[in-house]
């Protein structure tokens, strides 16, 4: 398989347009194209509330398709003017919102790198959790979180056991998510095991 077929997910496979069938879409103008010839192998698991710790609100989704209002919330101005998006983001009760492209370049990890290579938005995934640190994820996160990883393996499989981190692994001392009420044994056991 090359570089080329690892980037386009099997026709008829739920992924064969780069958008999940069971997500609702939310199209951000945050993405770009990856680098050619880069195959997708790494899945990075992220948590987000906007406000912080504050769930349920329009807080993310306005983030990442640039419509924040500053006069929101104090905490919004200093994040307003922030271009970042994320592949996929699971709220508290499991819904599943996309708004970029698996195929293409969300602008989720920052400057990061793994397995001596920069820049993992070049060659990665990444999916929020809404939450925080110090929040235990639900139930039906884990379920939905599962479920989709499930699905993006086999579309992208490069993607395997010791390929999905945290922001954390991939930046540490500048991030700390999904953080210590993320269960990776459970997540991975489900999944690998």
């Amino acid at each position: 398989m090359t570089d080329e077929t690892m980037n386009k997910p099997m026709p008829d496979h739920p992924l064969s347009r780069g958008w999940l069938t069971a997500a609702r879409p939310c199209p951000s103008p945050n993405h770009n194209e990856r680098p050619p010839g880069m195959p997708v192998d790494l899945l990075v698991i992220h948590n987000i509330s906007l406000p912080p710790g504050d769930f349920g609100g329009p807080g993310i989704a306005q983030l990442f398709l640039n419509q924040l209002d500053p006069a929101q919330h104090p905490f919004f101005a200093t994040i307003a003017d922030l271009r970042v998006s994320a592949h996929l983001l699971i709220r508290r009760d499991g819904e599943l919102i996309q708004f970029v492209d698996l195929r293409a370049r969300a602008w989720h990890a920052g400057a990061s790198a793994f397995g001596g290579r920069a820049d993992c938005n070049d060659f990665s995934i990444g999916i929020e959790l809404e939450g925080t640190d110090e929040t235990p994820f639900t139930d039906a996160q884990y379920a939905r979180l599962i479920g989709v990883t499930e699905v993006i393996l086999r579309g992208f499989p490069g993607i395997g056991p010791g390929r999905v981190v945290g922001h954390e692994h991939i930046a540490p001392g500048r991030k700390t998510d999904p953080g210590p009420c993320f269960d990776w044994a459970r997540y991975l056991d489900s999944v690998f095991g």
